[in-house]
């Protein structure tokens, strides 16, 4: 390609490709995505019949009711994470104690595989934080002297003045406060 080669347009795909990343990048979504899939092995396994040859294996338990909760539960929960953000501590706290519930009465949390995603994506949508907005960032002057060496700026020398009295000295020896080093007990 050479430089007075158009840039191709923008297709369908692409552009929503775009729209789902900007999305996507807003809120806790892998988060939402592992709570979402730890519900479906959690509500599959205590309701499966598995051939082995002829033999027909069924894994129900007398906490078949429990798990179908449990799973239904964990899809709601990594639903609501991808679009009420705002409830990701809430649900991730709650995807933990359904994974940690699912144990006794989901065939081990779906074989582990449920639990192991539930405690995974709960995790995540405790630890997420929203992103900052991006602002206009000042412009930079240019601190480079003759030949390209760098000058001191009035905040570089900042650094190396001590200050006493600033809000964060503890020592407690501020001549403003007239404490002098000395402190009561009372």
């Amino acid at each position: 390609m050479s430089p007075e080669t158009p840039a191709a347009p923008v297709g369908q795909f692409s552009r929503r490709r775009l729209q789902f990343r900007a999305w996507r990048g807003t809120r806790p979504f892998w988060a939402g995505l592992f709570v979402l899939l730890a519900g479906f092995p959690i509500m599959y396994f205590p309701y499966a019949h598995l051939q082995v040859g002829h033999l027909t294996l069924a894994m129900a338990t007398t906490g078949g009711a429990g798990s179908l909760i449990i799973g239904v539960l964990l899809v709601v929960l990594g639903v609501s994470l991808w679009f009420q953000k705002h409830v990701r501590v809430f649900a991730g706290v709650a995807a933990i104690l359904l994974g940690l519930v699912s144990i006794p009465v989901s065939n081990l949390g779906g074989f582990l595989m449920g639990f192991l995603l539930s405690l995974v994506g709960g995790a995540m949508a405790v630890a997420w934080a929203p992103g900052a907005e991006p602002g206009e960032q000042p412009a930079q002057e240019d601190t480079t002297g003759a030949g390209g060496a760098p000058q001191a700026t009035d905040s570089d020398t900042a650094i190396l003045k001590p200050v006493v009295g600033e809000p964060n000295d503890l020592s407690g020896t501020s001549p403003a406060n007239g404490a002098n080093g000395r402190h009561s007990a009372g």
